[in-house]
């Protein structure tokens, strides 16, 4: 089953694949104009990909957690997918993609962080 994580910031999406259902890789992110134009390129993705479940990262227990809950799963809504989505928390996924990257590349704001959360994301889902 080909796969694929999302982890949905307010400025960029993080993306990861997985096509054989055990190598995950972070893929470039999308970057948010608005939430239409971003949800828009993120379905032309999935369906390039052929992506067969979506894995959706949510914030658990943190302090927002519940208005970012709702505006991801809001974001979601937006993409009609045909598409299974499953939510899985991604709490520290940003904070252990950063501490896992350190002294590789510049921490810019391209979305490389984001996608490597999101390949954690999806990686700690497919270990369930």
């Amino acid at each position: 089953m080909k796969l694929a994580s999302i982890d949905v910031g307010l400025k960029r999406i993080g993306v990861a694949i997985c096509l054989d259902g055990k190598i995950v890789m972070p893929q470039n992110a999308i970057l948010r104009k608005n939430r239409n134009q971003a949800a828009k390129d993120l379905k032309t993705f999935l369906e390039e990909w052929e992506i067969e479940k979506l894995i959706v990262g949510l914030p658990k227990d943190a302090q927002s957690s519940e208005e970012m809950e709702r505006r991801i799963k809001h974001f979601v809504s937006l993409l009609d997918l045909d598409i299974e989505v499953a939510y899985q928390d991604e709490q520290s996924s940003s904070i252990e993609a950063k501490e896992l990257t350190m002294g590789q590349f510049k921490h810019k704001k391209d979305g490389k962080l984001d996608s490597i959360a999101a390949k954690i994301i999806l990686e700690r889902w497919l270990g369930k």
